[in-house]
């Protein structure tokens, strides 16, 4: 798997864990009041990728969500 589609994936892993954090709060709120919540989405999936990008949380990732795994040839 490239590196890219690798990237990709992750970006789709972390924005999913922030939208399920604030999912309550903007289906409750459905309206005006989504703004802040969607800045909350944001900020827990920047957070999230930051903290993905560990080596630590790096080793405990599977193979196919590492940036850091080396390509297989063939």
């Amino acid at each position: 798997m490239s590196t890219d589609t690798k990237r990709a994936l992750r970006t789709v892993v972390q924005t999913a864990v922030g939208l399920a954090v604030a999912l309550p709060a903007i289906v409750a709120a459905l309206g005006i009041q989504t703004l802040p919540w969607l800045a909350v989405v944001l900020a827990v999936a920047g957070g999230f990728a930051r903290v993905m990008a560990l080596p630590q949380v790096q080793a405990l990732l599977p193979r196919w969500l590492r940036t850091d795994a080396p390509e297989r040839e063939g």
